[in-house]
């Protein structure tokens, strides 16, 4: 069984998530200690447990410490199948990342999965960032994958509800230059007037000019707002609060992207951390604007597996396998 300290490195949720998602794909038992240790509240949290339910019902894994709190989680793949999936966070926990860890595997025999939580939430990237960024470079890499929106979710009511639908998929070798140019400005509310979205959307089109503007309106659970802006392998987003003004969630993503376009690399910095796994199985090779804490930790989570990333440079720094 391979022994993984889960506070080595940027020590939080990605280790788990990455790390069970690896096990069911390399067949490899697993124990992780000391998770989340340096944290304000250790352990798992409950989005880190519907991460790992998601990747243990689609290889029919035996774990033990998959609870709220477990500082230990021991993991036990069986084999890989296609499988229908519902999961509910519990709270406003984010889908995203759920999904995140869940489809790598899903991806190998097909598969379905419905996650009711957050979809737009702090510290993670919002729905529409996962979809029109780094579902479309997969997208474009072979991957045969449908997502739905059904509900959106935000803190801390959560109540949004995401259905992905996963087909056996061979992935290229990771290239960013497969994606095509697209760009685009999505200016999200839930529960409130309509002029608070159409202000998000101008405020971030005036930076943007150029950019198509959808704008998504929509009553549920949970109140709140979001902008997300992408172009090409880079993304940005920005989430409002009660008494932030729209107009200035709406700039604050579209500068984000400004910002990111204007760095070296050709992936932004958190899509390179996302495609790590994808480049250790398939290969490949991409720039970002620096080594992050995060993409460091799962390169050294990685070689544990026998995957090994080189990565070189700074500024851009250079991943591939």
């Amino acid at each position: 069984m391979l022994e993984i300290d889960g506070s080595f490195g940027e020590g939080g949720g990605q280790v788990v998530r990455t790390a069970v998602a690896l096990s069911a794909l390399t067949g490899t038992p697993i124990r992780i200690t000391k998770i989340r240790a340096g944290r304000p509240k250790p352990g798992l949290a409950a989005q880190h447990c519907t991460a790992v339910r998601a990747v243990a019902l689609a290889c029919s894994a035996e774990m033990t410490g998959c609870s709220t709190g477990s500082g230990t989680l021991v993991f036990e793949p069986g084999e890989i199948g296609r499988t229908a999936i519902a999961l509910d966070v519990g709270t406003a926990g984010s889908i995203p990342l759920v999904l995140q860890a869940w489809l790598p595997v899903a991806l190998v025999h097909g598969g379905s999965i419905t996650v009711a939580g957050g979809t737009e939430v702090e510290k993670s990237p919002t729905i529409d960032y996962f979809t029109r960024v780094f579902v479309s470079l997969l997208r474009a890499h072979g991957a045969e994958i449908a997502v739905e929106v059904r509900g959106r979710g935000y803190y801390p009511a959560g109540g949004g509800v995401v259905h992905v639908a996963a087909g056996p998929s061979s992935i290229a070798r990771i290239d960013p230059a497969r994606l095509p140019a697209e760009r685009g400005i999505i200016s999200c509310t839930q529960n409130l007037p309509d002029h608070v979205a159409e202000r998000q959307a101008a405020a971030a089109s005036a930076v943007l000019p150029d950019f198509p503007v959808t704008i998504d309106r929509r009553s549920g659970r949970s109140t709140g707002t979001s902008v997300t802006v992408w172009a090409g392998a880079k993304g940005s987003s920005a989430l409002g609060r009660p008494g932030l003004p729209a107009e200035r969630v709406g700039r604050t993503a579209a500068e984000g992207l400004l910002a990111a376009l204007a760095a070296p690399g050709e992936v932004d910095e958190h899509l390179a951390d996302q495609l790590l796994v994808y480049l250790a199985l398939s290969g490949g090779r991409y720039t970002a604007p620096a080594a992050s804490r995060h993409a460091l930790t799962a390169c050294r989570l990685l070689s544990q597996f026998g995957h090994e990333i080189a990565v070189s440079g700074t500024s851009p720094a250079v991943f591939s396998a």
